[in-house]
């Protein structure tokens, strides 16, 4: 992850933003503008640690907008602990030596971001291990937060997961509406073989087995099996092995961890959990500040 992208420090600005963290009201009244303070990221339940990279940016970025910080700050932790780490609860993640408003400014921004990414990984590494073993491969979709769709996506791939879209230029998916729109899998399948830019391949979604065999029929070169049961999925895995080229499978649509190993374990290709980035748990981090 390039934390020093443009595209990561606008999300970084306008959280800081957000929180006026540079006309922290509190801090301002009762804090000595001198005051140097040291900050302990500490992790109270067991997780996959992520956003560990953002803690000096959101300095930086605050540094910035503030424009009257003239202190430096330290952070240290230990060499094993990184983003995608198992942790455990009572470690800490990390420690930082700065002024104490301008921690204290940026506490909320920090725990937030870490707390989110953190939940994000910790879901993602368990689907991974529930499927680990087969030849599965872990994928999230588009449900993200608007505007922090790099950093939610960065944060399955620490949990071990892979990215599937970042966005709609990112490739040619076929889902339901379109093929409603375009009258059918066949016309649909046509009028985008004759259409598409480059060579991004075709994927579409399709809810039957009859569906599934139209569109291997009409140039479908990637399926989505959306929504069908483990056995549908595993007759589909089986009809596309004797197909005439390799069709890559993707299925999705109530995929739990209760059970997505059975899903695994019909041979598909990739199943992919809107669940990781819309409906994951934010991890309980805190900040414990001291006197330097």
């Amino acid at each position: 992850m390039d934390w020093n992208s443009r595209r990561i420090t606008s999300i970084l600005e306008n959280a800081l933003l957000e929180d006026r963290a540079t006309r922290d009201a509190t801090s301002y009244a009762c804090i000595d503008p001198n005051q140097k303070a040291t900050a302990t990221i500490l992790v109270k339940q067991d997780c996959i640690l992520a956003g560990l990279g953002c803690v000096p940016r959101i300095l930086d970025v605050y540094a910035a907008l503030d424009g009257a910080v003239t202190s430096h700050y330290e952070i240290t932790s230990h060499p094993e602990i990184f983003d995608g780490v198992r942790m455990h609860k009572g470690q800490a993640a990390a420690v930082i030596r700065h002024n104490a408003r301008v921690i204290l400014s940026c506490e909320r921004v920090i725990l937030n971001f870490m707390q989110r990414l953190s939940g994000i990984a910790t879901l993602s590494r368990k689907f991974v291990d529930a499927v680990a073993g087969t030849k599965v491969a872990i994928l999230d979709t588009r449900k993200t937060v608007p505007g922090l769709r790099i950093l939610d996506k960065y944060a399955v791939r620490c949990g071990g997961g892979h990215n599937h879209r970042l966005d709609l230029s990112d490739g040619v998916l076929i889902k339901n509406n379109h093929i409603a729109l375009a009258g059918g899998i066949a016309p649909v399948l046509e009028r985008t073989l004759r259409n598409r830019r480059g060579v991004q391949p075709i994927e579409i979604e399709v809810k039957s087995l009859q569906e599934l065999e139209e569109a291997l029929q009409h140039g479908a070169e990637a399926i989505l099996l959306d929504n069908m049961s483990v056995e549908e999925v595993r007759s589909a895995v089986e009809r596309c092995a004797r197909f005439d080229r390799r069709i890559p499978l993707e299925c999705s649509g109530g995929i739990t961890l209760e059970n997505v190993r059975p899903y695994a374990e019909t041979g598909v290709d990739y199943i992919s959990v809107g669940a990781l980035t819309h409906s994951a748990q934010a991890m309980d981090l805190s900040l414990r500040i001291m006197p330097a």
